[in-house]
């Protein structure tokens, strides 16, 4: 007999095969495409004395314009995540990081007539349970009973607002994993963990593949004796392979991939076999029924991204991501403005979050906005010491390196092993040099601010998204316990403004950025 198991995870909010940008640049995903897969595997297994399990692995609700759009105009459709879900016939779902953009409450609402999702290790401080959903979930199909544990990644404090998080303990998954492992192994036949993270180690030697830190503690994960699989996710990696015998998969992202992880029972109903293997869902067709289902509403997003928000010249238009973070560029300028202009500050950074991102055209529209600016972040100030600001500089010159013919390229630390081009930021109110020839730690030779050089005990006003005024990207100098003030407003709503209030932006390139190779 075989146990199949099916996933995805990270859909965040991409149903059909649109990813909302004008002219559509990738239709090649979505959660309508991974139906049809996992109803064609569904359809292969009814027909045999196999099982299969299907499971939803987080950040389900947030990531696109369409979440943007239920969470703020309609609030009272979010039951259209549950419709999809019962459409799709998961047997479990788990919470993952981005659920908490919107806060607890919202999670509470979204997630109230969901009795399968699963969450063993973020509890309620007041009755140390969990506060949604249940640990685990055991499931008895054809004589097979099923245990499936739920986890997610207990680094969410070091990124979300505190407000998001009210009240709420972020236990370790690996402990918690072992406390219901033993729990449950002695009364199903196969155990799965279904966890909302990844691996910052190498599958088969565990080498470190990135700071290892608690965000992604798959690997640990693998080592627990009683796992008979890990579905993993929250990277956006795609991963299948078999640790000493434990099968595992990461689907990818906006439902591109499905996971298909096979497990092979004897007579006993224990596991002797494990295949594993991620589905494309680029070439299938849309699942009609979801399509309908999901159809009105889609409309209604399209109508509210099509709406004219003003004119920002003719050269924010993004061709060359490397080329705009090397020497920054009008659009990023133009966020930075913004931030300064909503915190009343002089100096400002953000980032060029992906290679997506294709900044604007003249004549601007919301659905520009929020396809280029794609987080729900809000504004910090933080005092910053120079040295602050000069440390942090020195982390983002990490970002480039120099090859063996002595021309920049991007340090492949921000491709492997996922993409994290969200964690260099281009800064804006200051003068600065990179020189890469010299040690990483050692590059910044210059930072000048209104003419001077940086004084690196003078305290200095810098404003950053939420996300990284926690210090995470590795900026151990950003912490909230900096923050003099915050604007607890989306910033692609502050973008939006201000196009509207100054209907002739033109902001020519920045020439603030000096790279010597």
């Amino acid at each position: 007999m075989q146990v199949s198991i099916l996933s995805t995870s990270d859909v965040h909010g991409y149903i059909r095969a649109d990813d909302f940008r004008r002219p559509l640049l990738n239709n090649q995903l979505g959660l309508t495409r991974a139906a049809s897969v996992i109803a064609e595997q569904q359809s292969q297994v009814a027909a045999t004395d196999d099982v299969v399990v299907t499971i939803e692995n987080g950040d389900f609700i947030q990531g696109s314009p369409l979440t943007n759009y239920i969470q703020k105009i309609v609030p009272n459709q979010t039951n259209i995540y549950q419709e999809l879900a019962d459409k799709i016939s998961y047997d479990v779902r788990i919470l993952g990081n981005h659920e908490f953009n919107f806060g607890r409450e919202y999670i509470e609402t979204v997630f109230a007539d969901t009795d399968n999702l699963l969450n063993a290790n973020i509890l309620d401080d007041q009755t140390q349970k969990p506060f949604v959903g249940q640990p685990y979930k055991i499931i008895t199909r054809k004589g097979i009973k099923i245990g499936i544990i739920g986890l997610t990644t207990q680094f969410i404090p070091h990124w979300e607002q505190p407000a998001h998080i009210t009240n709420l303990i972020f236990q370790d998954p690996v402990v918690t994993a072992e406390q219901y492992i033993a729990k449950l192994r002695p009364q199903v036949d196969v155990l799965i963990i279904a966890y909302h993270g990844g691996f910052a180690q190498d599958l088969q030697t565990g080498a470190p593949l990135e700071k290892l830190t608690s965000e992604n503690q798959g690997y640990q994960l693998l080592q627990l004796p009683g796992v008979d699989a890990l579905v993993t996710g929250h990277q956006h990696r795609e991963i299948a392979e078999v640790v000493n015998g434990v099968p595992t998969t990461q689907p990818g992202y906006r439902g591109n991939y499905v996971g298909l992880m096979t497990l092979t029972l004897n007579e006993e109903h224990q596991r002797v076999g494990a295949t594993v293997e991620i589905l494309p869902t680029g070439e299938s067709a849309e699942r009609e029924d979801i399509v309908s289902l999901i159809d009105p509403l889609q409309n209604r997003v399209n109508d509210w991204l099509d709406m004219p928000v003003g004119h920002v010249g003719n050269n924010m238009t993004i061709t060359d991501h490397f080329a705009a973070r090397l020497h920054n560029h009008p659009f990023i300028e133009l966020v930075n403005r913004v931030q300064m202009g909503a915190t009343n500050t002089q100096i400002s950074n953000t980032a060029l979050f992906n290679n997506e991102v294709r900044g604007l055209t003249d004549a601007v529209t919301q659905r520009d906005i929020m396809t280029n600016y794609i987080f729900p972040n809000t504004l910090v100030v933080e005092a910053l010491t120079g040295q602050d600001i000069k440390d942090a500089l020195e982390v983002n010159a990490r970002y480039f390196k120099l090859d063996d013919q002595g021309e920049i390229i991007l340090n492949p630390l921000f491709t492997m092993p996922k993409v994290q081009h969200y964690n260099y930021d281009i800064w804006s109110g200051i003068d600065y040099t990179f020189d890469l020839n010299k040690p990483m730690g050692q590059r910044v030779t210059s930072v000048i601010k209104d003419g001077q050089p940086l004084d690196l005990n003078r305290t200095y006003e810098v404003t950053m998204n939420n996300y990284r005024a926690g210090g995470a990207g590795n900026f151990p100098m950003f912490s909230m316990d900096k923050a003099v003030r915050e604007v607890q407003r989306e910033t692609a709503d502050l973008i939006g403004e201000y196009i509207m209030n100054h209907p002739k932006v033109h902001i020519p390139q920045p020439t603030n950025i000096t790279i010597i190779k």
